[in-house]
């Protein structure tokens, strides 16, 4: 009975320390694409340089995420909650329409200054490689839902027609127009500061 009642203790410390060397593993595989990104776009990301650079074997890498987009996609959303996207969620829930907009804009505006550069890098490669850019594409359809949503909210305060409205809000917090920006204000912070008030110059009336 003892042998019998120490083996299924030992059983669920075993499956935990699994898990614990899954998750390390993921995590390691994670920034080794990150890295790779950052620095050889591209030309360099793929399950055998990912393999190398993690210490691991591409069947391991298959086995934790499937494909190359399923790393792709799972690297998008840690940098989606690492920049702090998972505070859309409360945005989406503000009860006054001026307060969801601000929310709105802050998020995105905070999430491309966070990342800027790996962002940059990233659109630049969705342009010519299929999968990054379907990863990219569904996360901008993702953005203009949740710029319908504010769009409806605010109602009869925007200055055009809603759909006219929603594509300028899209357009005004895609990353292509916050990077444009800081070209021209030469800072980040600039930036930030600035796109609230042409945003809202843009959409609503008074």
């Amino acid at each position: 009975m003892k042998s019998r009642q120490n083996a299924s203790c030992k059983r669920p410390y075993e499956l935990g320390k699994r898990l614990e060397r899954t998750d390390h593993t993921r995590a390691t595989v994670l920034r080794a694409a990150r890295t790779q990104l950052e620095k050889g776009g591209i030309r360099d990301f793929s399950m055998e340089s990912l393999a190398k650079a993690s210490g691991v074997t591409r069947q391991t890498i298959h086995n934790l995420f499937g494909t190359r987009s399923g790393v792709l996609e799972t690297l998008f959303d840690q940098i989606a909650v690492d920049g702090g996207m998972a505070r859309m969620r409360e945005v989406m829930m503000a009860q006054d329409a001026g307060e969801m907009l601000d929310g709105f804009i802050a998020v995105f505006s905070n999430f491309w200054a966070k990342n800027r550069l790996l962002l940059k890098r990233i659109h630049g490669i969705a342009a010519v490689d299929p999968e990054f850019g379907k990863a990219v594409q569904a996360r901008n359809q993702r953005r203009q839902m949740a710029a319908t949503r504010v769009v409806e909210r605010i109602g009869d305060g925007v200055r055009e027609q809603k759909s006219e409205t929603i594509a300028c809000l899209v357009a005004l917090t895609s990353f292509e127009f916050f990077d444009a920006l800081v070209e021209s204000l030469e800072t980040v912070e600039a930036a930030e500061k600035q796109l609230p008030r042409l945003i809202r110059n843009a959409l609503l009336k008074g």
